[in-house]
């Protein structure tokens, strides 16, 4: 990893790789942090999980700027250093600049404060951390650190980091989010022992992801990682054979006589550790339990130290062989990768094979199998999913939701009723199964359940819509058309509740209220043909042909195969005389619905009506 514009002492020389070792960190880093970017989030509603779809080039954007920033403030830092021991406070300034930068773009960036501060002590002071201590411990005189502006430049970078943390107190408050079990299930574990076990245990996985990303997930949470729960777990031995080679590492950055060897293994050291630290769980509960986008930055370090292991390990032919293989793998990998981003189902598939444990992937396989219409394929994975985490409430919900469609009322009233139980302010879920015992006619839970959607949620329209269908069924016209006002006064173009409230004054015999809920409703939604087709009923009815053909016609221009705005234009024109135009209606009617109800029996009248006309004609 080379630095360039940097003056150093004579006494402190930077710690250098061979070029062949520098060009392997690069490549290295470049591939690592390419396969990491393609790795990102999703966010869930509440009600239905939907996936914000994001594609493979811009899914690692905030991780990609906030690396770019971190870099350029480390390297800024570096070149605020000069020959004669002094420093540039403007350059230190600019870096924290970039730092902040940097922590707006995703919160990690904040550690490149660490990385410099370690950095300007180990290496730039040349502190030799052993040899600190032991003078520390025998009661010496401490070497004399601080005549370089140490003090100066921490308390500087000290201040910037405390300036950003207010602003960042200031911007989105002191409460830090809520996380569930199933979000970071080690955090929740009762006893002290078994969380800094799986922490660890954790910790062995991103190492292993670094050295070979091959097992990739869009999400690990959901039992895809099992909790270790006794001692005897096989799995303890990779925590121990993480720390023993970190163990090693540590101790030949801090007692190598080699001081080549300990400044690059130090600064290695720094770069892996340090960005990784907010995700450790050590200060706070974090809301994963692996991440990929969080081994970006660390990534430099970790290359770093490989490349150098390598070059101290292998002759140079073996050397180049074998990253020469490392780097045709991870280029695979990184197509494959890229492949498997280009589309919802492609991801959420490869996802089954690495945590084939994992509620959330079964859900998302399902969730999508069901938006492209293969419904009975999506019940088998929410079905799996409800398994795997029996209180998965939002996989009860919409495999309930399929089970409605399916008329199986039974279970579908079954799974809602359990997820509600589960989570009694899941107002989705009561909604959902309002509808259900709506159609299993029991019309005073319907209620309830409907009511307890809109306690949860007040402000919910389509709960407001649901429950003016209920009263309709019921001929509480009152009720229904109180319930469809409240659905548009939350949500002004909520079409199907304008037209309802035409059609139900319609069919009660309010024409004139309903021609002026109709005028409402298209000075709201001046384009919903629904709606111009009910308004010209009304009118139609109200004798006012020339207003009702005008919404007729315009309502077919914007949607010209409606069958049944052919069939009642033909019935305008029936009733207004225009015969001719009438009977070009029928037939445009029922050749678009050749079942069309009732427009059999008008067309075959008009017939008979016309060739009474064309016989009784002199």
């Amino acid at each position: 990893m080379a630095l360039t514009e940097v003056y150093w002492d004579h006494h402190m020389p930077l710690p250098k790789l061979a070029p062949i070792q520098a060009k392997v960190t690069v490549a290295l880093v470049a591939l690592l942090c390419f396969i990491n970017s393609y790795d990102g989030e999703f966010v869930f509603d509440d009600s239905e999980a939907i996936v914000n779809n994001k594609v493979a080039g811009i899914v690692g954007r905030a991780d990609l700027l906030c690396a770019l920033f971190f870099q350029l403030s480390f390297l800024t830092y570096c070149k605020a250093f000069n020959k004669d021991d002094r420093f540039s406070v403007q350059w230190v300034v600019v870096s924290l600049l970039l730092c902040a930068a940097a922590m707006l773009c995703k919160e990690q960036g904040i550690t490149v404060l660490g990385v410099n501060a370690a950095f300007d002590v180990l290496l730039i002071c040349n502190v030799n951390v052993y040899e600190l201590s032991q003078r520390l411990l025998l009661r010496k005189n401490p070497l004399d650190i601080f005549r370089m502006g140490l003090l100066t430049r921490l308390a500087l970078m000290g201040l910037g980091g405390l300036l950003m943390l207010y602003a960042r107190w200031r911007i989105m408050g002191t409460g830090p989010p809520a996380f569930t079990e199933v979000d970071n299930p080690a955090s929740f574990a009762e006893s002290v022992f078994l969380r800094i076990v799986n922490y660890n245990y954790y910790y062995s996985l991103n190492a292993w992801l670094l050295l070979c990303p091959w097992w990739l997930c869009f999400d690990w949470s959901m039992g895809c990682v099992p909790l270790i729960k006794s001692a005897t777990d096989w799995r303890m031995v990779w925590l121990l054979l993480l720390w023993c080679i970190l163990i090693g590492l540590i101790s030949q950055a801090l007692c190598s006589q080699d001081s080549q060897r300990r400044r690059t293994l130090t600064l290695g050291l720094v770069l892996l550790v340090v960005p990784f630290l907010p995700a450790c769980n050590i200060f706070f509960r974090v809301g994963f339990v692996i991440a990929e986008r969080v081994l970006y930055l660390s990534s430099a370090g970790y290359c770093l130290l490989l490349a150098y292991s390598l070059g101290h390990c292998f002759c140079r032919w073996l050397l180049c062989v074998m990253v020469l293989a490392l780097l045709c793998v991870y280029v695979v990998r990184c197509a494959l990768r890229s492949h498997q981003w280009r589309s919802e189902q492609s991801l959420f598939s490869s996802a089954l094979s690495v945590c084939p444990l994992n509620a959330k992937v079964h859900y998302n396989v399902g969730k999508n199998l069901a938006d492209k219409g293969n419904t009975s394929a999506a019940v088998s994975y929410y079905r799996e999913a409800v398994r795997l985490h029996p209180t998965y409430v939002h996989a009860m919900n919409n495999l309930g939701n399929i089970l409605k469609e399916k008329n199986e009322l039974i279970e579908a009233e079954q799974l809602l009723s359990k997820a509600v139980s589960i989570q009694p302010d899941f107002a989705a879920a009561w909604m959902n199964l309002g509808i259900v015992q709506n159609s299993l006619q029991k019309f005073e839970k319907a209620e309830k359940s409907y009511w307890n959607a809109i306690r949860f949620r007040r402000k919910y329209p389509d709960c407001y819509y649901n429950l003016g269908r209920l009263y309709a069924d019921q001929n509480r016209h009152i009720d229904a058309l109180n319930a469809w006002r409240n659905a548009t006064v939350l949500k002004p173009d909520h079409s199907l509740a304008w037209n309802n409230m035409v059609i139900l004054l319609d069919n009660t015999g309010n024409l004139g209220q309903a021609e002026l809920i109709g005028r409402e409703a298209l000075r709201l939604l001046p384009n919903d043909h629904t709606i111009m087709f009910s308004l010209a009923n009304v009118l139609g009815k109200l004798q006012k042909y020339k207003e009702s053909e005008g919404f007729f016609l315009h309502a077919l221009r914007i949607n010209p195969n409606a069958a049944s705005c052919h069939g009642n234009l033909a019935v305008l024109y029936h009733r207004w005389g225009k015969l001719e135009l009438a009977k070009k209606h029928y037939e445009l009617s029922l050749k678009l619905d050749p079942e069309a109800p009732g427009t059999r029996d008008n067309y075959n009248m008009l017939r008979r009506k016309l060739d009474q006309l064309k016989h009784s004609a002199p």
